[in-house]
């Protein structure tokens, strides 16, 4: 069965939060200003970060300590509104650059300097899902997730 590659527009910067904040208010969300300084914290990170490295980014910029749950419980709704991706082996969380878009990901993950890279390749998690399905299993979402390493540390 052949699936085929989503089409979409990478998002960056102003553009990244605009998509992301119209994608959670159309989804019945608001948008408030700790979800707005969590996803920019997220977003503006240079790696998958983790919840206790986003509070702390957040607390400092707050001026005032954010605690990791409260971080936790909007990454969570990030996640469910597609908006984050998690990265499941280092429990970490990366913007997704086209909010809203529907589709499997792979992770690209350099165990020398934790770059983290996000690959859309459907053909390939759809061979994971219909793998699944032969077995009699109803997939919800594949996780692939490849650890190696990256050209700049090769």
């Amino acid at each position: 069965m052949a699936h085929p590659q989503p089409h979409h527009h990478p998002h960056g910067g102003e553009s990244l939060r605009d998509a992301a904040r119209s994608s959670l208010e159309s989804a019945g969300e608001q948008w408030t200003d700790m979800r707005a300084a969590i996803f920019d914290a997220v977003s503006d990170h240079a790696r998958p970060a983790s919840a206790y490295d986003i509070a702390d980014i957040v607390s400092s910029a707050r001026g005032k300590r954010v605690a990791p749950n409260t971080v936790y419980r909007i990454l969570d709704l990030f996640v469910a509104n597609n908006l984050v991706r998690r990265v499941e082996s280092t429990n970490a969380f990366i913007a997704n650059e086209h909010p809203g878009c529907l589709h499997d990901c792979i992770f690209l993950i350099c165990d020398s300097c934790g770059q983290t890279t996000h690959i859309d390749d459907d053909a390939v998690a759809g061979g994971v899902r219909d793998a699944a399905r032969r077995r009699g299993f109803a997939p919800a979402r594949p996780v692939i997730e490849v650890h190696g390493r990256c050209d700049d540390c090769d």
